[in-house]
């Protein structure tokens, strides 16, 4: 997990470790690409609630605090303390935080809901910025654990506590590993060949498809084409992940691209729809309040300014634009909400949505991770606008799950908190706004994982026993009968978060 932090931005951060350990994250978490905003007022209250029912209803059932929050009542009481601080926005009861039978059986009612997420990571093994382990070996918490912090490693983002959080601590079904492309090649997370070795050995132990694979491009920079027809000949990928940033940490990035440019970009395309390799995810989105100055000359390459020609020009392609576009990542607390309050719309996010009327065409889609879990936290009726501006636009059919972890950690929470939401009565009336519906219901399901489903040719009809009755549910189902699932789930987090007070 990579970090272009100065020294100055070093010094108001702490390790994601450090926060309240909550079944929701009670603050912002940042992986690294950007300095994560403070801890509000809404979500210290939020936090102070979570504690106050953690108490009461964990003394009640013989738990400690950090045990109850382990639980599916620990989760419900989280979305709890959040309706109470943000209004009704999620399906919750405190008959859930009360009575754990009463939250098993809302679980069961969502058992077996396929989930696929189109976006998540690990590190490589070798991997050491000193930036990233020198976090980790200065976190409070560990060091009162026990544990030497001389010892302390980046295992928390590799391999083992991938499969852990995603297959085992989550209702995830199938998943696409991803990469990043940095000019620095240093900080590069996983090589292609490393992406694709891995989704083979997850594969194999698991006993079926598991996780797919992407491989990673980067237009415009010596060779990149090569990489192409090393990866159509050696180990052809589920889909392409691109940033048209270029170096998506460094505003001095020399490679940010357009995906309409004909003379850089179109002979790939060709190239990816011979071989039958159509998806093409696209980082878009997660700027700086002030990316005009911060990013100048560059910030474009971030927004939607690119996608109504290409998707025009190439209707058989899917493009998939990663953090669906959201730019207003670190702008003070409430003022997305407050423009969208204002003008309906949400900057890049409501450009996107109008590709399809601009274009014509209906091959373009929002992905939601790490843009619909900051939101959430912050406010979570934000997060419904964001949903609801996607939808609107660009159709139910044309959303798509992700959620950036293991970076975050276990997806599960984020996952409860879409099958949770729905957008206020009000918001649906005012901008014509249409309800998610229930947690296993058509639309959510279709974001969840119908959607992705179709564009990896992915049959549940055949698939889907598969991931049922594979190794990994065969382990997750002795958890589950062992009655251990829940103390697995650590709700932690990894990365930093803004410096909390004393």
């Amino acid at each position: 997990m990579g970090t272009y932090f100065s020294d100055r931005e070093f010094a108001r951060v702490e390790p994601a470790e450090n926060a309240f350990c909550s079944p929701i994250p009670t603050q912002v978490i940042s992986n690294g690409e950007f300095n994560p905003p403070a801890q509000t007022s809404q979500q210290k209250q939020v936090e102070a609630r979570i504690k106050e029912l953690a108490d009461t209803y964990g003394k009640k059932l013989g738990m400690d605090r950090r045990r109850f929050l382990q639980t599916a009542s620990g989760m419900a009481a989280a979305f709890v303390a959040m309706n109470s601080v943000f209004g009704k926005v999620f399906d919750v009861s405190e008959a859930e935080a009360a009575d754990p039978m009463v939250a098993q059986a809302r679980a069961e009612g969502t058992k077996g809901q396929f989930i696929f997420d189109v976006q998540t990571h690990w590190v490589r093994d070798d991997y050491n910025q000193e930036g990233f382990v020198g976090f980790l070996k200065e976190v409070n918490q560990l060091e009162k654990s026990g544990l030497d912090p001389s010892k302390i490693t980046a295992y928390d983002v590799k391999f083992e506590n991938y499969v852990r959080q995603i297959f085992l601590n989550s209702d995830t079904s199938v998943a696409v590993l991803s990469g990043a492309p940095f000019d620095d090649r240093s900080w590069e997370f996983l090589t292609n060949q490393a992406i694709a070795d891995g989704v083979k050995m997850v594969n194999k132990t698991a006993g079926s498809t598991r996780i797919l694979g992407h491989a990673v491009l980067t237009p415009g920079q010596p060779g990149w084409m090569d990489e192409v027809d090393r990866a159509l000949a050696e180990r052809p990928p589920a889909s392409w992940k691109m940033y048209t940033i270029g170096d998506p940490l460094s505003a001095k990035t020399k490679y940010p691209f357009r995906l309409d440019d004909e003379k850089l970009m179109y002979r790939f395309y060709e190239k990816a729809d011979k071989a039958g390799i159509r998806n093409i995810c696209i980082h878009k989105g997660l700027m700086p309040a002030d990316y005009e100055q911060s990013w100048p000359g560059v910030w474009q390459y971030q927004t939607a300014w690119d996608l109504p020609k290409v998707a025009k020009d190439w209707p058989q392609l899917n493009f998939i634009i990663y953090h669906g576009c959201f730019r207003a990542f670190m702008d003070p607390p409430g003022a997305a909400m407050a423009e969208f309050n204002k003008t309906g719309d949400i900057k890049w996010v409501t450009e996107l949505s109008r590709v399809p009327d601009k274009s014509g065409t209906q091959n373009v889609y929002a992905e939601m991770g790490t843009s619909f879990a900051t939101t959430c936290v912050i406010d979570p009726k934000f997060a419904a606008a964001m949903l609801g501006t996607w939808i609107k636009g660009l159709g139910a059919s044309n959303v798509i799950w992700g959620s950036d972890s293991v970076f975050h950690g276990s997806p599960q929470w984020q996952i409860e908190a879409l099958r949770r939401l729905e957008i206020p009565d009000d918001m649906q009336k005012k901008y014509g706004f249409a309800p998610l519906g229930p947690a296993n219901g058509r639309v959510k399901n279709q974001i969840f994982g119908l959607n992705s489903a179709s564009m990896y040719n992915i049959n549940l009809r055949a698939s889907y026993p598969r991931f049922t009755e594979d190794k990994f549910a065969q382990i997750k189902e002795e958890y589950r009968t062992a009655g251990t699932l829940d103390s697995l789930r650590d709700n932690a987090a990894h990365g930093w978060i803004a410096k909390r007070s004393a």
